[in-house]
């Protein structure tokens, strides 16, 4: 399987050093997209000695089998509805890009109409078998608490406009509570999971977000609930962040490389 990557982050580089070291068998990386010449991006292609690239026909043009997005809720936008008319499959790590609706529907139907694959991994949490299964008998209720030490929320316009030290914090601080659909946006790189467990679920509306910053936490620790008619589900995920960006946890790095690994292989275990 040929496979194109838009992003020089840590995924980016994980993709990269798993099928340099053969873990990724039978992929290859057609090439790099970054936003321009100076991106990181093209330090980290010409390490790994893959091609670099600034527009979508040059990615194109290498004939990816599919795309795995790694960037930001701005590359899909931008880049997933034209890869899916070109009938190329787009692995979406930034999910919460489709908490608007009209592009969501747009993906859906290009995939559909190209025979292509549109694919958002469970990223940094798990359970989603499970919440497939309570949806289908009929869910009732689904919540995530999203907690993680205060250096993973900095850099944030909606919390630094929200007069919260990060800095100077003696316990757990929340930052916000409400629907997924309403706090999906205020937090692009940081919540995309309740994004998610939403597509996954009962979806943005009826999908409770708590957004948490604890001075106490080592790790990233994300908690959910599920209510339903075949009874209520409990998961609590303890992530370690990624050592390069504690945004980002190393779950869901890898979460992109089973995704992968599925996309590629004809047998399936679980829902």
């Amino acid at each position: 399987m040929r496979i194109g990557i838009i992003g020089g982050g840590v995924i980016a580089r994980l993709i990269l050093d798993e099928v340099r070291q053969g873990s990724l068998r039978d992929l290859e990386v057609t090439g790099l997209l970054g936003r321009h010449s100076a991106s990181r991006g093209k330090l980290l292609a010409e390490s790994f000695g893959v091609p670099f690239m600034t527009t979508l026909d040059d990615l194109l043009g290498t004939k990816p089998d599919v795309v795995v997005e790694a960037a930001s809720h701005d590359a899909v936008r931008a880049y997933a509805p034209p890869l899916l008319a070109a009938g190329v499959s787009v692995l979406v790590l930034s999910g919460g890009a489709l908490v608007d609706d009209a592009l969501r529907d747009r993906l859906e139907r290009l995939a559909a109409e190209h025979r292509a694959f549109l694919c958002v991994p469970s990223g940094g949490i798990g359970g989603l078998d499970a919440l497939k299964a309570v949806c289908a008998a009929g869910a009732e209720e689904v919540e995530i608490a999203v907690t993680k030490p205060p250096a993973a929320w900095k850099g944030i316009p909606y919390v630094e406009r929200s007069g919260v030290d990060l800095d100077r914090l003696d316990g757990p601080v929340t930052l916000f509570d409400g629907t997924a659909r309403e706090g999906v946006p205020h937090f692009p790189a940081n919540v995309n999971i309740a994004a998610v467990l939403a597509l996954a679920g009962i979806g943005f509306d009826r999908t409770r977000l708590k957004v948490v910053a604890d001075p106490a936490l080592r790790f990233n620790t994300h908690y959910i609930n599920i209510r339903g008619l075949t009874g209520s589900i409990s998961i609590k995920f303890e992530s370690v962040p990624s050592p390069d960006n504690p945004k980002t946890a190393m779950l869901a790095c890898y979460s992109a490389l089973a995704a992968l690994k599925a996309l590629a292989s004809r047998v399936r275990y679980g829902t």
